[in-house]
């Protein structure tokens, strides 16, 4: 991998890419003039990661590059601010003081959601067992500006840990956190826009276990809640009760401890 930065960088950006080019056992390279189509020529290497002062993208290709944007989730708090219900929340029974484990963190936006409906007082840990998705999603937690302030607050007070989701919870003790949250990588997944297209390619496909579910139903408190395509089998198959809200094309299942 070719961990570069934008055209003018000052000094904080380029030790920030040199320190992130050690963590992901990338090459750092000045970018100077050099587009991004040469660098990829001259060192032959198709992943790529762009160090900026706000974000980082990661290019695969010549196409639209995956980076850290809060997206729906900010729509989602938004509504919450307005005093509006999230069916999330409601599903899962969240409420403020929660501690919640997000067991499958992509990109973080139900970690973000839960964020800002426990509250100061409550505490979100976020599951990225993949290396650059945990790098990627940390770095825009910390670092990404909604413009509001109690949303800003929201996003730092996640916890990223890079961690495989059946490791971590084999590691908690019974009745140790509130909320345990899977949203697995869809088998049949929905046609996604194209800034999604990479998360795929760089997300665990493994399915859900149910060993994984038993754990989380030991280590939970109120709830244990999994998102899935609608029509899916996967609810029957691990034991969740199935909730649809509206039309929409995923649905939430639920283990009600």
């Amino acid at each position: 991998m070719i961990v570069t930065t934008s055209e003018k960088p000052v000094q904080q950006i380029e030790e920030r890419a040199r320190m992130l080019a050690d963590e992901l056992s990338g090459r750092y390279v000045p970018r100077k003039d050099s587009t991004l189509v040469k660098l990829r020529q001259r060192y032959h290497d198709d992943q790529l990661l762009v160090v900026t002062a706000d974000e980082l993208r990661y290019y695969e290709d010549e196409g639209t590059p995956l980076h850290f944007h809060p997206s729906m989730a900010f729509v989602r708090v938004k509504r919450l601010r307005k005093g509006e219900i999230d069916p999330l929340l409601a599903v899962s029974g969240c409420t403020p003081g929660d501690s919640v484990v997000d067991c499958t963190a992509g990109l973080a936006s139900d970690s973000i959601v839960f964020a800002y409906g426990v509250g100061p007082a409550g505490h979100v840990t976020a599951l990225e067992s993949e290396q650059l998705l945990y790098t990627i999603i940390r770095e825009g937690l910390q670092h990404y500006i909604t413009g509001l302030k109690d949303v800003d607050d929201a996003l730092r007070r996640i916890e990223v840990v890079r961690e495989e989701h059946l490791r971590y919870l084999s590691g908690l003790p019974d009745n140790s956190v509130d909320i345990i949250y899977f949203d697995p990588m869809f088998r049949d997944p929905i046609a996604a826009s194209a800034s999604l297209r990479p998360l795929r390619g760089l997300a665990n496909h493994q399915a859900l276990t149910e060993q994984a579910v038993a754990e989380a139903v030991r280590a939970a408190r109120k709830s244990v809640v999994l998102k899935e395509m609608a029509k899916s089998g996967e609810f029957e198959r691990l034991g969740f009760e199935r909730q649809r809200y509206g039309t929409a094309k995923t649905a939430y299942g639920v283990i009600r401890i």
